[in-house]
């Protein structure tokens, strides 16, 4: 079987078995929370490892055996937090995936690419090597970018919910627990936050550090002005509703920027795909005809 043939159809399993289990994941989740919101229950729940079953054992068992540095490393940590994966035992099944990953897709190439081209082989040895080390870097990078998104798209229309809840009489921390009920379908990840922050102040938890923390579990610039903003409103005294509202105001500003930034470099962007990918084909179509005719006359001269 030829090798391109082999890559290819490795890369649709691939695809396809993403894209299930991504499926599969989302219509678990909306019926977990759509299950919540009929039966009356205040919050989204935080999804964690299950306290029986052969995975949680699994984990249990990985955790308990795994180098104590791979527990203790901050910035993995914090990534995967900002990716969403907030258990105790993320950093410990991230390292094993990521081990697994360097020695699984080298041996995967050993396994497939014949080794009768010694330099093809060696080229694609190396890069199964690269692919293996860098994937599940790059996967919990792009999740946490695009989660960072997600809670920047969500935050003006949650804050002007607050402001109105906060208008209506309502008291912070219960206009909190009220937005997110309300976002649980909408905005998940932001409705999960906002949740967490409720619970550690109910724990007893200073509400600034609760605050605070919420933008070091994120990491998005716009929750950590909304900390601050709130932090200054409650501490001078200042009317927290107004305060609310500019910021959404000045996020929805900000939001608009960004879109017009993107917009503006839309036409760069494109200059790569057009010059490799466009431009060769339409000479193709356009010049092709032409050449087959002025290469038939040349023959004729010829003979």
């Amino acid at each position: 079987m030829p090798i391109p043939l082999i890559v290819l159809i490795g890369v649709l399993v691939v695809a396809i078995a993403a894209a299930a289990y991504a499926l599969i994941s989302d219509r678990e989740r909306r019926t977990a929370l759509e299950r919540a919101a009929g039966r009356g229950i205040d919050v989204p729940l935080v999804l964690k490892t299950p306290g029986g079953g052969g995975r949680a054992r699994l984990v249990r068992w990985l955790t308990d055996r795994a180098p104590e540095s791979w527990r203790e490393r901050k910035d993995v940590a914090d990534l995967l937090v900002h990716a969403g994966f907030d258990g105790d035992a993320a950093p410990v099944v991230y390292s094993v995936v990521r081990l697994a990953s360097i020695v699984l897709v080298p041996l995967v190439v050993l396994l497939l690419v014949p080794r009768r081209t010694g330099g093809m082989f060696l080229m694609l040895l190396i890069i199964g090597i690269c692919v293996g080390f860098v994937l599940p870097q790059a996967y919990v990078a792009r999740r946490a970018r695009m989660r960072q998104e997600r809670l920047r798209h969500a935050l003006p229309d949650s804050l002007d919910l607050l402001v109105v809840c906060v208008e209506a009489g309502i008291s912070l921390d219960a206009a909190i627990v009220r937005v997110a009920r309300e976002m649980a379908i909408l905005h998940p990840d932001l409705a999960n936050e906002l949740m967490i922050v409720n619970r550690r102040v109910n724990a007893g938890m200073p509400r600034e550090r609760a605050l605070h923390g919420l933008w070091q579990r994120t990491g998005v610039e716009e929750l950590r002005g909304l900390a601050s903003n709130m932090i200054q409103s409650e501490k001078w005294g200042t009317s927290i509703s107004t305060v609310l509202r500019v910021y959404a105001e000045s996020l929805r500003r900000k939001r608009k920027q960004a879109a017009e930034k993107k917009a503006a470099t839309a036409p760069l962007k494109m200059l790569f795909p057009l010059a490799v990918f466009i431009f060769p084909a339409m000479f193709v179509v356009l010049l092709g005809p032409a050449m087959v005719k002025i290469s038939a006359m040349f023959k004729a001269i010829g003979h």
